[in-house]
């Protein structure tokens, strides 16, 4: 976390105002702790979208490494005598490629991968190459393996170099470090073939040696420290409608996920046929980037592990109620299977499970101590109800302990969602996971959705808001005018602690030449990264979060309090508060959606203070500038900022005078 530290501006009025002559006044009440705020409250979604895994935060360089695209020299070019094979060493990847002799001194067999939008390379930092190969005929072969400029105006395009010695005629693996000699985000891998010896290759892979936590098969370093630095309670993987698939043989499974990398089967991304407008016809999951790894990265983040699995069904948006598995037990035996077997792969014992064998056999003995399962990800009305009651039972049946997650379908207002809560009622799911991507004004109108304590019941699912995000009408980009908006509406999410237990803004990555769908939390190119001004509206919140609400009003110009601050009509500033036991500290958060400021006043009362004043920390995030963006290049254009001030304390009550800029996000954080 990088916030920039600032004197105390006038956007703070220290005290000069009558507690009268205020617009907003926000009275807390200590005395008092209200409901407990979950762990998991706030926390992120990962859908393999905008080549978010390959391309993304999966640290390999190299496309279609393993030949298996349906046209196998996807993303390669290729001169001299190359021929594709298809009984290599790894049964679910079998092809590979033969490098033979061109049979002429100066034609040269050689073949090169493009990358994801070319290969982001910088000078003096170690990438480690890897090939399986081997020498058919026996004897000995001499690889060189270069990384390149194709369109450099210096003598030579190599940017680096490293020959690569195979022997025999058994498969090996083999490695190599070469270190660029310049920074490049457009690189491109040659493997030149030997020009006297034929060579077999296979699975041709270039990771930086500098990946995150330093795993070998592992993640992008810079994308995946900007998750770390969120510090999110819940990571929901590996994704929303890639879980179902286009057609059920091409839904994410997550037992072709897991093993040898090198002998995980290529799938096909969902994504992949969406958006006609944006489209990318060579968008397919290696599977290099699977459960293992999701469950590794949920562990080194911090953050509890949320996997979505399918519930036996199609993507419902392009199939309606076709292509989906009978609704019994014999016709859904494997998907409640793949349920049973995730949670002993994840938590099972490696002595008695085969699955937890798997797991320890790839470098994880211990459980990784799964508590969450959601089954099925946006699918609505009976199809749904129906195959999630013949599965949840049964997943019951074995692991008790696990929470079960359903869902209310892919809207948040509409007969689907009360149809879907009424049936994930009736089944006795844990929680219900809501997605509501939807503009400004929907946000404006619902700021109190979680205060309605008529449809939603103390008893019962708590909610999952699974999939949220704010844009404009016309803006689906990540503009801070939009952020604000989701600021203001997470003062509800976290009053309603009792009600809500977990959020996850979505989607998660977008690589800016890939991208299909946005807004996004994290965009990336291939050399840098930019954290949106959304990044930061839930970054402020993950470590803001506090163990307990604390009942929190608002009343306007010295009127009658509101019990909820955000009802339609009142003024645009929003407001929440908790206490933070660990620390014995109060946090206040407020939130102007006006493009004028506000006069405001915080009271802290209910506890016996001794000191004439408590020091405050004021951390703001400016979102006035409507249009700004972080972008790779450009990505501090709307930053948190930091200062210090101070509460007086009068009586037993605390009071901080102020006016809220306009469109900020202001946090309070008061140490008793």
């Amino acid at each position: 976390m990088r916030f920039r530290h600032i004197l105390f501006s006038a956007s703070l009025t220290l005290a000069t105002m009558p507690v009268q002559a205020q617009e907003n006044v926000i009275q807390v009440n200590m005395k008092k702790l209200g409901a407990p705020i979950q762990p998991t409250m706030y926390g992120i979604f990962f859908e393999d979208i905008n080549y978010a895994a390959d391309g993304g935060l999966y640290g390999e360089l190299v496309k279609n490494r393993s030949f298996e695209f349906p046209n196998p020299f996807t993303g390669w070019d290729i001169s001299g005598k190359v021929s594709l094979k298809d009984d290599g060493p790894f049964d679910k990847n079998p092809h590979y490629v033969r490098l033979a002799p061109s049979g002429h001194r100066d034609k040269h067999t050689m073949i090169e991968n493009h990358g994801f939008f070319g290969m982001g390379v910088k000078a003096g930092e170690e990438y480690r190459f890897s090939v399986w190969a081997r020498v058919p005929d026996g004897g000995k072969a001499k690889l060189w393996i270069d990384l390149v400029e194709n369109a450099t105006m210096e003598e030579d395009q190599k940017l680096g170099n490293v020959g690569v010695d195979v022997n025999g005629k058994e498969w090996k693996k083999y490695t190599a470090v070469i270190k660029p000699k310049r920074t490049f985000a457009k690189a491109h891998l040659r493997v030149w073939g030997d020009g006297k010896v034929t060579t077999d290759v296979e699975h041709i892979s270039l990771f930086p040696v500098k990946t995150y936590k330093g795993h070998e098969n592992g993640m992008r370093m810079d994308v995946a420290q900007a998750l770390e630095d969120l510090h999110p309670g819940v990571f929901r993987f590996p994704g929303g409608c890639i879980v179902e698939g286009t057609d059920l043989d091409t839904r994410y499974q997550w037992k072709n996920s897991v093993g040898p990398v090198e002998n995980r089967p290529l799938n096909e991304n969902r994504w992949h046929y969406t958006f006609t407008q944006r489209y990318f016809p060579d968008y397919f999951q290696s599977y290099g980037l699977g459960f293992f790894e999701y469950f590794q990265l949920a562990e080194e983040i911090g953050a509890e592990p949320l996997p979505v699995l399918n519930v036996g069904m199609a993507c419902q948006f392009q199939n309606g109620d076709d292509a989906h598995a009978p609704a019994t037990k014999a016709g859904l035996q494997q998907f409640i299977d793949d349920c049973i077997d995730l949670i002993d792969f994840a938590n099972g014992d490696p002595n008695t499970n085969k699955w937890a064998k798997l797991r320890a056999d790839m470098g994880h003995p211990a459980p990784f101590n799964l508590k969450f399962l959601a089954i099925g990800n946006e699918q609505w009305e009976q199809p749904f109800f129906d195959r999630l009651a013949v599965i949840a039972p049964e997943v019951r049946k074995v692991h008790p302990e696990i929470k079960l997650i359903g869902t209310s379908g892919p809207n948040a207002e509409d007969d689907h969602f009360r149809h879907g809560w009424k049936a994930m009622r009736e089944l006795k799911a844990d929680l219900v996971d809501e997605h509501y991507y939807r503009d400004i004004q929907w946000y404006k109108d619902w700021m109190s959705r979680y205060s309605d304590r008529t449809f939603y019941t103390k008893d019962g699912p708590r909610v999952f808001a699974g999939e949220w995000a704010c844009h404009d009408r016309g803006k689906k980009y990540n503009h801070a005018g939009a952020s604000i908006y989701e600021a203001a509406f997470m003062t509800n999410i976290e009053r309603n602690a009792d009600l809500v237990h977990m959020a996850t803004y979505a989607p998660l990555f977008s690589h800016v030449e890939g991208w299909q769908w946005r807004p996004d939390l994290i965009w990336y190119d291939n050399l840098s990264t930019a954290r949106t001004a959304s990044y930061y509206v839930q970054q402020l919140y993950m470590l803001n979060k506090g163990t307990n609400v604390l009942p929190t009003t608002i009343s306007l110009n010295g009127g009658q309090p509101a019990a909820n601050p955000v009802e339609k009509g009142q003024d645009g500033v929003f407001a929440s508060a908790v206490m933070d036991k660990q620390k014995n500290e109060v946090i206040i958060k407020v939130i102007n959606t006006l493009a004028k400021a506000s006069s405001a006043s915080i009271n802290l009362t209910g506890q016996k203070l001794k000191a004439s004043t408590l020091p405050v920390e004021v951390i703001s995030l400016d979102c006035s500038d409507y249009d700004a963006e972080n972008v790779p290049g450009k990505p501090e254009v709307v930053t948190p900022k930091t200062a210090s001030t101070s509460f007086a304390v009068t009586k037993n009550v605390a009071t901080l005078n102020f006016s809220v800029p306009a469109k900020t996000m202001q946090i309070f954080k008061v140490k008793l």
